[in-house]
């Protein structure tokens, strides 16, 4: 269940961080724009949700925690 909910903030974020970029472009500043994506929330918020989907893929624990394999 954890792991849902932090998924689902940093994807609220991620909109969030878009619709900025989108802003920034619409309004000529691309040079500000390309630093948010290079070096500023973007780029935080995207290596953010590539965290969390590795750490999803790694061991043998499921999306809550839990360990996917029983005795054998």
């Amino acid at each position: 269940m954890r792991y849902a909910q932090q998924l689902q903030s940093s994807l609220e974020r991620l909109d969030q961080n878009l619709l900025k970029l989108n802003r920034m472009v619409k309004a000529n500043k691309n040079g500000e724009a390309i630093y948010f994506m290079e070096q500023g929330d973007l780029k935080d918020n995207y290596e953010e949700l590539q965290n969390l989907i590795n750490i999803s893929q790694v061991g043998n624990l499921g999306a809550r925690g839990t360990s996917q394999t029983g005795t054998f």
